[in-house]
């Protein structure tokens, strides 16, 4: 590789975000799911000699530096603000098929792979697990960004959001395992088993501990400051220690990064932070997941174009079709016995099980001389182009012909009137704070009060005459309203339970039949 310094790097680093931008925001004025826009266009850039861009190309494909940018450098903070936006209370809601499909559907679609691996490709079982690890995992970073981008309802999104952001840490777990302890644990036989089980626990506990102390640490440390700047940088030492601690002591770094996140953003996001702090950390993670996007996807079309694809067309043909048999075997019967979720949504997860960049970098990771490493290589990565391109590219028509997000008439007018009174309100609320605060005078808090009061009173004469007609919109108000109501229910009957006024067991009997209340009224 040509040697080269900083400064250039920085200058063909810049080169590259250019052309990210530029394709993202095209994308975008179309309407068009960026990340695969970015993929054909790096391929692109890797098939032809663009002399200006090959010193950057053969820096960015070494597999050292793939590996660092993506799984160091991105990966936390992708996931970071993921988690960091995603409400508890949604999670705790759908956590039936979130943990079926993050759990039961990454090990099942684990052992079929690996097991057709090794009986059709005649790999060697450690090559096969590899295999399969890599290729059971819902890549994060392609679903989050493909997802966004086409829009679902709010609990398909969910659904969509949590298996991804648990999902591929589990997948970790099973390809370290797979990698590198797999044939001893073998060896051993029985006692090996138990090795592998304690391994895989271990890995996983560790990582909640370690994610879920800093972030509640952290969350307590924003009762101290209001100071949005600080806190931002509170968010970027959580994400990224909280990674890199985990993995320094072999634990997931994916997933103590996401339960820190999500303590953070939930717990912390309540007892501590403003709405002025809440506003700019997320828009500062707004960025930060956009540019790792843009610029992932742009680096895995490069990193495509190494591979010669053509030689093994019969065994590449083959191995798309054993992940999709075994993602669709792992959608439909982990979620076969969670009741109350639509059939027409498991298609959507099924074909949206997307594979990206984090099965690239884990198998480039891999020692030189991993045994089966080009195979595993060349399969990888075409599994994931297929993904990425074919799956990515008909996802959309795939919502669109199941009718997964209908549209209603006036709803548009709808959601900017309400985000306007919802907004009205926060304003007065931040007011009346800021006023007892900073010791601000009635007559001029009172005079800005009455201002946002008549934008008030002049939005719910809109929306009055709105509902009259569209009597739907009123529906959906009250379904929003009963959803709310229900929630209250539940954090009424965990606090008699807390206070050990009603059994655990009457307590669980209320959280279901509340559970089951919430899941039938966002479904209607």
């Amino acid at each position: 590789m040509e040697e080269l310094d900083m400064h250039h790097i920085f200058e063909l680093g810049l080169i590259l975000v250019m052309i990210a931008a530029g394709i993202t925001a095209i994308s975008k004025k179309f309407k068009q799911p960026y990340p695969i826009a970015l993929v054909i266009v790096g391929a692109l850039i890797g098939l032809f000699n663009i002399p200006v861009l090959e010193p950057l190309k053969a820096f960015i494909t070494e597999g050292e530096v793939f590996n660092f940018v993506i799984i160091t450098l991105f990966l936390p903070a992708l996931l970071g603000e993921a988690a960091l936006k995603l409400p508890y209370s949604h999670l705790k809601a759908n956590k039936e098929p979130i943990i079926a499909l993050a759990f039961g559907g990454t090990l099942i679609s684990f052992l079929i792979v690996g097991f057709s691996a090794y009986y059709f490709f005649d790999f060697s079982i450690q090559a096969a697990f590899v295999f399969g690890a890599l290729m059971s995992a819902t890549d994060p970073v392609s679903v989050l960004s493909i997802f966004k981008s086409v829009g679902v309802k709010k609990r398909l999104a969910v659904v969509i959001e949590g298996e991804s952001l648990f999902n591929d840490g589990l997948a970790v777990v099973l390809f370290n395992i797979s990698a590198f302890y797999l044939v001893s644990y073998i060896d051993a036989g029985w006692a090996g088993l138990g090795s592998g089980l304690w391994e895989f626990i271990r890995v996983v506990s560790l990582g909640l501990i370690i994610g879920g102390s800093l972030g509640y640490a952290f969350s307590i440390l924003t009762k101290y400051y209001d100071d949005y700047p600080l806190e931002i940088i509170f968010s970027v030492i959580l994400f990224y220690g909280s990674f890199l601690l985990a993995e320094s002591v072999h634990a997931s770094g994916v997933i103590a990064v996401v339960i820190a996140a999500l303590i953070f953003g939930n717990f912390g996001g309540k007892i501590g932070m403003s709405p002025t702090t809440k506003l700019n950390i997320n828009s500062f993670w707004d960025v930060a997941a956009l540019l790792a996007n843009s610029l992932v996807f742009l680096m895995v079309g490069l990193e495509i174009t190494r591979i010669d694809l053509l030689e093994k067309w019969p065994y590449i043909f083959a191995a798309i079709l054993i992940v999709l048999v075994a993602r669709s075997i792992a959608v439909y019967t982990s979620l076969s016995l969670i009741g109350n979720f639509p059939h027409m949504w498991k298609h959507i997860l099924n074909w949206g099980g997307l594979k990206g960049s984090l099965s690239i970098a884990l198998v480039l990771s891999l020692p030189r001389d991993f045994p089966g490493r080009e195979d595993v290589l060349i399969l990888g990565f075409s599994v994931v182009l297929f993904s990425l391109v074919v799956q990515g590219l008909t996802i959309k028509p795939l919502i669109n012909v199941l009718g997964i997000k209908p549209k209603e008439e006036g709803n548009e007018e709808f959601e900017k009137l309400l985000s306007q009174l919802h907004r009205y309100e926060m304003a007065i609320s931040e007011i009346h704070r800021v006023k007892q605060k900073l010791y601000i005078t009635d007559p001029i808090s009172k005079e800005l009060i009455d201002t946002y009061e008549k934008r008030i009173d002049m939005l719910k004469a809109q929306l009055d005459d709105l509902f009259e007609r569209n009597p739907v919109l009123k529906e959906k108000q009250l379904s929003t309203l009963r959803k709310h109501a229900m929630y209250a229910e539940y954090e009424a009957v965990a606090k008699l339970e807390k206070e050990e006024i009603i059994s655990s067991a009457i307590a669980e009997n209320e959280y279901d039949s509340i559970t089951d209340s919430i899941v039938h009224n966002e479904e209607k």
